[in-house]
């Protein structure tokens, strides 16, 4: 067996212990039904990747009906999910993987057609900067106190589902995101306004899923938390905004923090005369109160080892494990040099790839996720 760190195991302080520290990070796959429910093209899809990983977090599953932001995502509204969400869950831990459900409402990053008529919302009527968005309706408080509620009655139901934990995903511009930036959140009440204001919505999320995961989890349970340190946007979320809000979760009862970004060690996207790696800087801040997550183009063994040599306890890898679901086993094994780096429109029926993320890949990610024919 080869001697790398990262196959070493990992106990969180609930007690919650996982085989390694590699992680299937969440991505889109875009395979449920219309109606948000799993299909057993979804379930196939994890089971294949679930063999060698310590931790699978699914896609987000939205936890309200007007927080769908996309065709084919899963849903976690509903009691009827569950059945679905329970072989899921089942099929993710067949071979000893934790399960974790990312749970997400997309706020004002959807659109009337995928509502079905209705006008996406947010924590301010502000238009996002991008081609084809729509401006949102600014949420009542009644309404935002009662988003805070769908995702306890979300974790209430990953729980049931059988889950190990949920992924509160506060990243990627979505609701819990659109709350704590300054640029989506012009609010003057105890949602908004000020920087500590903002942090109340994020933190008001993580207080209730932890209230239900007392109440309702029988075994250890894990809540980890994803989030996107900066925004490009001005006025918009800094370094110093991330740095404020990372102690308070924390505090807050998070078991883990996973940083999203698109390269690993990339510096900040707004100061370009200063060059150290963002998640050094996190890193220093969370000062391993909590274990972190960090993902972005970590393809090679090399590049997991990387991150164990700088003292992160996770690396998580998105694409390559969809190139090559038996990457951890082949490690173990001795057998790098069999693992595929390439994408074959051949071996989609191998890899259990369903058509609408096949179809994904080619529109979002044809230049990173190398495939083998133009």
């Amino acid at each position: 067996m080869s001697e790398y760190q990262f196959l070493n195991s990992y106990t969180f302080a609930n007690g919650a212990t996982v085989k390694n520290r590699i992680v299937m990070p969440p991505m889109t796959e875009k395979s449920a039904f219309e109606n948000g429910v799993v299909s057993n093209d979804e379930i196939e899809y994890y089971r294949k990747r679930a063999g060698g990983v310590g931790i699978q977090i699914t896609g987000c599953a939205n936890v309200s009906d007007l927080g769908k932001g996309f065709e084919g995502e899963l849903s976690v509204t509903k009691d009827r999910d569950i059945p679905q969400l329970s072989r899921l869950a089942t099929a993710m831990k067949s071979q000893g993987a934790k399960a974790i459900l990312q749970i997400f409402d997309a706020g004002r990053m959807t659109n009337t057609a995928v509502l079905r008529g209705e006008q996406p919302v947010s924590a301010s009527a502000v238009k996002a900067a991008r081609s084809n968005s729509e401006t949102p309706r600014k949420l009542s408080e009644h309404e935002v106190e009662k988003i805070i509620k769908d995702f306890g009655s979300a974790t209430k139901r990953a729980i049931q589902a059988g889950f190990d934990g949920v992924e509160i995903h506060g990243a990627n511009t979505y609701l819990i995101q659109q709350f704590f930036s300054p640029d989506s959140n012009r609010r003057r009440d105890q949602w908004g306004g000020s920087l500590e204001q903002r942090m109340n919505f994020p933190v008001a999320v993580v207080e209730e899923v932890r209230r239900v995961v007392a109440k309702y989890a029988s075994a250890p349970f894990i809540v980890g938390y994803r989030i996107s340190p900066e925004e490009i946007e001005n006025p918009g979320i800094r370094l110093d905004d991330t740095m404020t809000l990372i102690p308070r979760l924390i505090d807050t009862g998070i078991d883990y923090l996973h940083i999203s970004l698109n390269k690993v060690w990339q510096s900040s996207l707004n100061d370009s005369t200063d060059n150290q790696p963002v998640i050094e800087k996190i890193q220093k801040v969370v000062d391993h109160k909590v274990p972190m997550i960090v993902v972005g183009q970590i393809i090679k063994p090399a590049d997991a080892e990387k991150v164990m040599d700088a003292g992160f306890e996770f690396a998580a890898m998105g694409q390559e494990l969809i190139r090559e679901p038996n990457w951890v086993q082949k490690v173990v094994a001795g057998d790098e040099k069999s693992i595929r780096y390439e994408l074959s429109p051949s071996d989609l029926d191998e890899l259990s790839i369903p058509t609408p993320l096949w179809d994904f890949l080619n529109e979002a990610f044809k230049n990173t996720i190398h495939i083998t024919t133009k």
